[in-house]
């Protein structure tokens, strides 16, 4: 299975999205440390959900990369988020 779904089916069981977009930039990364020759090594994530509300930016991110461990130790290199609650994503 792919990466990116193997992504996007985590953060979609566990967190209920309202919008999840997962790039994959790996090309913007070719030749540079952890980047594999078939790419699906970095990624950008957006997420908007309601289970971030209460939570600090630092627990939102602890808990994407925490559901993504087993991707990040194996597969992800470099993971960059956005993760807001729904009343945030309105402003």
């Amino acid at each position: 299975m792919r990466v990116q779904t193997i992504i996007e089916e985590k953060l979609t069981a566990a967190l209920a999205p309202e919008r999840l977009v997962v790039i994959d930039e790996s090309h913007r990364h070719q030749g540079h440390a952890g980047a594999r020759p078939d790419g699906e090594s970095h990624f950008r994530v957006e997420i908007i959900s309601a289970e971030f509300a209460g939570k600090s930016l630092l627990a939102r991110q602890r808990l994407v990369y925490a559901l993504l461990a087993e991707e990040m130790r194996q597969q992800i290199h470099a993971l960059a988020l956005t993760t807001r609650t729904p009343a945030e994503a309105a402003q």
